[in-house]
């Protein structure tokens, strides 16, 4: 029996992960991510992304892109290393001086939903078209991921109601902090040395800004800086986007570990993600 992996390609996920405004959307996601103060602490107390500037995005998107695209054995693999990690780590409330376990449910549940919204409002503002039903489709499948790292799958929002709400019920929590700030600027000019150094003057505008500005409003309101204007934005990411399409699909999906191109090896080239191939 052929091994389709965690979700398969008769999934939204297997569709929309290809595409190549998840690079936007990913860094979308920890900005939103930062403004929950324990969530960032817990980043910025553990992490070592000011001394591994590309390290955090690029394993975020290994293991995406291992979940969404790779065997079962990976998938299974992949997250018990997660969950490994998570055990061992602590940080310390800020605000209480308490100290709090990584894996606590809660912050888990803030990361997974910052996480899936950001890719799928990013990429439908990218210009992906989605029905609503594909979209809540979509969340009802990452109910699966969210299992992975340790969350009970019925507890995680699992239609775009359900995660509206889970934002509107957490949104009294987040704000800004120093941590915040410490996150907001290193996701706009990240300390890179060497080569890396000559595309900061691109990726600060054409990736960095723009991926805070396409995060929800009330999240700009709460981190408190300046956006692009919301139609040069919109219009900034959709050219991004058009850019990025232009670069052909093997080469696109070899960036950062080749999840696609192993899946399609594994399975087949009809398994190559296509708009064709999204579920009603």
């Amino acid at each position: 029996m052929v091994d389709v992996g965690l979700l398969g390609p008769g999934t939204v996920t297997w569709q929309l992960h290809a595409d190549p405004a998840m690079w936007v959307a990913g860094i979308a996601s920890l900005y939103l991510q930062a403004l929950h103060p324990r969530a960032v602490a817990a980043v910025v107390q553990n992490s070592t992304f000011q001394q591994d500037p590309l390290g955090r995005l690029l394993r975020t998107a290994d293991f995406v892109g291992t979940v969404s695209y790779g065997s079962t054995d990976e998938v299974e693999r992949a997250a018990a290393r997660v969950r490994g990690v998570h055990r061992t780590l602590r940080a310390k409330d800020s605000t209480t001086g308490r100290g709090f376990r990584i894996d606590d449910p809660e912050l888990l549940l803030w990361v997974h939903c910052a996480e899936v919204h950001s890719f799928l409002t990013v990429l439908r503002r990218a210009g992906y078209r989605l029905t609503d039903a594909q979209v809540d489709r979509y969340y009802a499948e990452q109910r699966r991921t969210a299992a992975l790292v340790g969350l009970h799958a019925d507890e995680v929002p699992g239609s775009a109601a359900e995660v509206a709400d889970y934002f509107a019920a957490v949104l009294p929590e987040l704000k800004r902090t120093a941590d915040s700030e410490v996150v907001y600027r290193f996701l706009h000019r990240p300390p890179v040395t060497g080569l890396l150094r000559l595309g900061l003057d691109a990726y600060e505008p054409l990736l960095g800004h723009l991926a805070y500005s396409v995060l929800p409003e009330w999240a700009i309101a709460l981190h408190g800086h300046r956006p692009y204007p919301e139609p040069a934005a919109t219009a900034l990411l959709r050219a991004v986007r058009a850019a990025a399409l232009l670069v052909p699909a093997p080469i696109r999906w070899g960036v950062p570990e080749g999840h696609v191109n192993k899946a399609i090896r594994r399975l087949g080239l009809r398994v190559a993600p296509r708009r064709a191939l999204l579920p009603s």
